[in-house]
Parts: structure tokens; C-alpha cells; sequence
């Protein structure tokens, strides 16, 4: 399906969603059925007090059947965030594209999109 024609939209949603980031690539957003996502924002947080945690994020094309990093085993020290996608460099989702996250260990990372569904 192409993408829906964003200059005359009907409907702008806002919407969040949250991840424990565990070592199998998981999808926190999928873009919906006759919609473009756009991302607006991406962190990762170490809840670990300790030990610091890898994180991959990955753009998976769904048309392509493929995924693109991008942001590939970055460390996030204990206890702080990293951000990974802000309003400088959002990014589109088109029908059935995926963002996924990979942590390098469970339990330490979790993650927080914020996101627009346009439609």
C-alpha cells in the first residue's frame, strides 16, 4: 500500500508507547494500516544502578524485508538516557513498518517513543 497523501490529513493522533528492551529485536511501534507514523521521539533509559546496557535501534522496511540501524550497540551508562530520535531527525513509517530495539542484556533498558498517527 503507498503511503496516504499527509497535506490534506483528516485526523493527526498523538500517541506514546513503552518497551522493556530485551536481547530479541522487538517492535515499539508499527506503522498502521492506510496511516503514516511519524516518530517525534525516541529515549532509552538504564534502570540499572550498575552496569551499563547496549542498545540497536533499527528502522525495519517491511516492503523490503529488511531492518537499517540506527543507532547500532550504543551504551547507555547506569542510570541515565539516551536519545536516540528527537524532532531534528524524525522519521516516517509507512504501512507495516516497524522501529525495534535490541538491548544487550535484560532488564536494564527501557524505552519511551512518542508518536503521530496520521491519517
Amino acid at each position: 500500500m503507498a503511503a496516504p497523501n499527509i497535506v490534506n490529513v483528516a485526523n493527526i493522533l498523538g500517541k506514546n508507547a513503552s518497551l522493556a528492551v530485551t536481547t530479541s529485536a522487538t517492535a515499539i511501534v508499527t506503522g498502521g494500516a492506510n496511516k503514516v507514523t511519524k516518530i517525534n521521539s525516541l529515549t532509552v533509559a538504564n534502570i540499572d544502578g550498575v552496569t551499563s546496557a547496549d542498545v540497536t535501534v533499527e528502522l525495519y522496511d517491511s516492503s523490503a524485508t529488511t531492518s537499517y540501524p540506527i543507532a547500532s550497540t550504543i551504551a547507555v551508562p547506569p542510570d541515565s538516557t539516551l536519545i536516540v530520535i528527537d524532532k531534528n531527525n524524525g522519521i516516517y513509517l509507512e504501512e507495516s513498518d516497524e522501529i525495534r530495539l535490541t538491548a544487550s542484556a535484560n532488564g536494564d533498558l527501557v524505552a519511551v517513543i512518542s508518536y503521530e498517527e496520521i491519517s
